[in-house]
């Protein structure tokens, strides 16, 4: 089968690799979709940073790889022992390889495992034809959510995860730094929450007008004084939840300039250089900083609801390519910004 293989830094090519088969408790998917995720371009242009040079202590798996964490399919072959699992079957897959016995995992939080590993970075993953997944990695997909849709269950669960860790009411003012994928999901998240009044940090705008094309209102921190905004829109309260998705220092700042007493920064963002945080203004209002990281299961079957209720629209900011492509109209058009998201087909062009 065909497969997109990384060997390092700038080396991804597309190979011709074995078929894999399903082991006890495991199923094999016929891949329909995969995304390119930020991840996936850290690795290329910088990595290997989370993809291993030796044996993961979960996977036993280490470079070169099948890239490919984001993604959906069609169950083709199921493995001794699998139930509740048949050939035909439209999933997505929540990608976490998890210990089971660290302090986390015991308390339920598996997304922070000690261990953790992903399929597609830790593993050979979807970024192929074909791959093969343990069964706790399966979602079922209803019928009305587009395979399309599917492999973005994945992404929007980590917005929807980072949307929920802010505790946010439906009449909140809630603030999304940042419109890529991740705050393109946040906004949605939020709105599926309930919430009307979000506001969308941008400064690009093309990302700007990706995102008000599906509703949203945005605010051009180069031409206007958000905090100032913020500040006439709540009466002086400040925003109730803000979640950080540009992971950049000017963003850092305006969020805590605009933050509410008492209330959250909820932190999503990849920071791939330590930012100075003026804490102060944290202290003087007893508001908080907090992470976020991946998802869970509760998390995957929420977005996957709010999709069934036709919650997600991937209109102007979702790209389709084929296997062959994933270079040129994959990680270089994203990396150079002329796309948002893009989705690769392993079966295009495969005759």
């Amino acid at each position: 089968m065909r497969a997109a293989v990384y060997y390092g830094p700038n080396k991804v090519e597309i190979a011709d690799v074995p078929e894999p088969s399903p082991g006890e408790g495991e199923v094999k998917v016929k891949v329909g979709f995969n995304g390119i995720c930020g991840t996936d371009l850290h690795e290329f242009y910088a990595g290997p940073i989370f993809i291993p040079t030796e044996p993961h202590p979960l996977t036993g798996q280490q470079l070169p790889l099948v890239l490919g964490h984001e993604f959906s399919g069609t169950i083709a072959e199921v493995g001794k022992g699998v139930t509740g699992i048949q050939v035909g079957d439209r999933v997505a897959i929540e990608p976490l390889y998890r210990c089971g016995h660290c302090g986390p995992c015991r308390a339920g939080n598996y997304n922070i495992c000690q261990q953790i590993g992903f399929h597609g970075l830790m593993s050979d993953g979807g970024m192929a034809e074909y791959t093969v997944v343990p069964t706790d990695m399966i979602h079922q997909l209803p019928e009305n959510v587009s395979l399309e849709l599917g492999a973005l269950v994945e992404p929007m669960s980590v917005a929807f995860h980072a949307a929920t860790l802010g505790d946010p009411a439906p009449d909140d003012t809630a603030m999304v730094f940042g419109a890529g994928p991740i705050g393109i999901g946040l906004w949605f998240a939020l709105r599926g929450k309930g919430l009307d009044n979000v506001f969308v940090v941008e400064p690009s705008p093309t990302r700007r007008a990706s995102i008000e094309a599906l509703g949203a209102k945005t605010l051009d921190p180069t031409s206007i004084d958000v905090v100032g905004f913020i500040a006439d829109e709540t009466d002086g309260r400040g925003a109730d939840a803000i979640y950080d998705a540009a992971g950049v220092q000017p963003a850092v700042e305006t969020a805590l300039g605009c933050i509410g007493a008492r209330k959250p920064l909820i932190s999503v963002a990849i920071y791939e250089k330590p930012l100075m945080t003026p804490l102060q203004k944290i202290v003087m209002n007893e508001s908080r900083i907090q992470g976020s990281l991946c998802y869970t299961s509760a998390d995957y079957d929420a977005v996957i609801d709010l999709m069934s209720q036709g919650k997600y629209d991937t209109t102007g900011w979702v790209d389709k390519i084929g296997l062959e492509s994933v270079i040129d109209d994959g990680f270089e058009a994203l990396h150079a910004g002329t796309k948002m998201k893009v989705l690769v087909d392993p079966s295009e062009g495969r005759a």
